[in-house]
């Protein structure tokens, strides 16, 4: 088995679910950065995960990177929720937020933002303000979640 999927069932165990694992580099630090979410919906958004549910994962995950280090040299585990607004880079990122308010470039300069109502293949569907947008997912330049205040 790979790291990954180490760490998805690892993750597993305690109902959430792994949104990423990559490895990232500030402030001449490097980080593995674990990112989870919730598997529960109430009132159609997904539960929080608490500080203490992430702390737990972190003591869970540390002896396997141990063992299977994810980078060689010095680096820093962290493990934390996806969050609110966040990069969606691969079609997975977009199957896990559908039902959430998404904005996409894509084929150059144009933009959608909307509601994620379905990604069917590699095809996105957005509801606009106007219209349902279809998006094929090799179009896409940038997109991210989005929270409206």
């Amino acid at each position: 088995m790979s790291l990954q999927s180490d760490i998805e069932s690892i993750v597993k165990s305690v109902d959430l679910e792994l949104y990423d694992a990559v490895i990232v580099s500030e402030n001449d630090e490097t980080i593995y950065r674990v990112s989870v979410m919730s598997t529960e919906v109430e009132d159609g958004k997904r539960k929080g995960v608490s500080l203490d549910t992430c702390v737990e994962l972190t003591h869970m995950i540390s002896p396997l990177l141990d063992v299977t280090p994810p980078v060689s040299g010095d680096y820093r585990l962290e493990v934390g929720t996806a969050g609110i607004e966040r990069k969606l880079t691969n079609i997975g990122h977009f199957k896990k937020s559908v039902g959430e308010k998404v904005s996409v470039l894509y084929s150059g300069k144009e933009k959608a933002r909307g509601v994620l109502k379905k990604v069917e293949g590699s095809a996105l569907f957005i509801e606009t303000a106007d219209d349902t947008v279809e998006i094929e997912f090799n179009d896409v330049i940038k997109a991210k979640t989005y929270f409206e205040w």
